[in-house]
């Protein structure tokens, strides 16, 4: 198998500044090629075979999960998760990802009762190989107003205070409806980008955004990198099984 044919990891991108991040660091330091698409707002997306990719990532963006009047490819993105849940490939999706994820699988999706944009904690509710948060929780990087349930047969792995799903897993799929991936440079590039800052209220916000970045990031960075290493290793054993 040549370097041009070697399974990739297919990454679903819905606006340019929501990007994969840590995610992708991950894959390429376990040497995973990845390939980044944008089909949201195109009704048939010319789609890779199933048989060239070893992992499929979803990431956030400012659209409804089934605004599919606006965003026709959200549902071609549906259908590739239920191919990969299927076929036991490994999935991760974030925020976005994780509504699409769950409305994949049979969950619902609705709005929360209120915005969570900014860092607040989560709790862990069981353990899980995919996800493997301490026992005490962390505080994480929230910006979404949806909200979803999952079916019967998805194991809740965490919860807040306002949300009651904010990771699951499902067969070969991963959902987290927060932030875990933003870098840095990432984060400076949503303070400064008007679509993510339209539910910011205040400058001070702002402020504390950033404040709180650096006070928790460290344990974030931590998790992060175990979870999407794991990750990344799902999907090299998928590659070996597909190659």
């Amino acid at each position: 198998m040549t370097e041009s044919t070697k399974p990739y990891v297919l990454i679903l991108q819905h606006v340019a500044w929501e990007r994969p991040g840590r995610i992708q660091e991950a894959l390429e330091e376990a040497g995973i090629p990845t390939k980044i698409m944008f089909i949201a707002d195109q009704k048939k997306p010319e789609m890779p075979d199933a048989s060239q990719y070893c992992g499929l990532v979803i990431m956030g963006g400012p659209m409804g999960a089934e605004d599919y009047d606006n965003y026709p490819g959200l549902k071609t993105e549906h259908k590739l998760v239920k191919e990969a849940v299927k076929l036991s490939k490994p999935a991760l999706g974030v925020c976005l990802g994780h509504q699409i994820i769950a409305g994949a699988i049979g969950g619902k999706l609705k709005k929360g009762k209120q915005s969570e944009i900014g860092f607040g904690h989560i709790d862990r509710v069981h353990r899980h190989e995919f996800l493997q948060l301490d026992a005490e929780g962390m505080d994480v990087l929230h910006w979404h107003g949806d909200v979803v349930s999952v079916p019967d047969g998805a194991t809740i792995i965490a919860k807040s205070d306002v949300t009651k799903v904010q990771a699951f897993a499902y067969g070969s799929a991963l959902g987290m409806q927060y932030h875990m991936e933003v870098t840095p440079a990432i984060l400076d590039e949503w303070l400064s980008t008007p679509e993510m800052l339209a539910g910011v209220k205040k400058k001070s916000d702002v402020k504390k955004i950033r404040e709180d970045f650096d006070k928790y990031d460290a344990n974030i960075h931590r998790v992060a990198d175990a979870t999407f290493c794991a990750f990344a290793a799902r999907c090299a054993s998928y590659a070996r099984e597909i190659a």
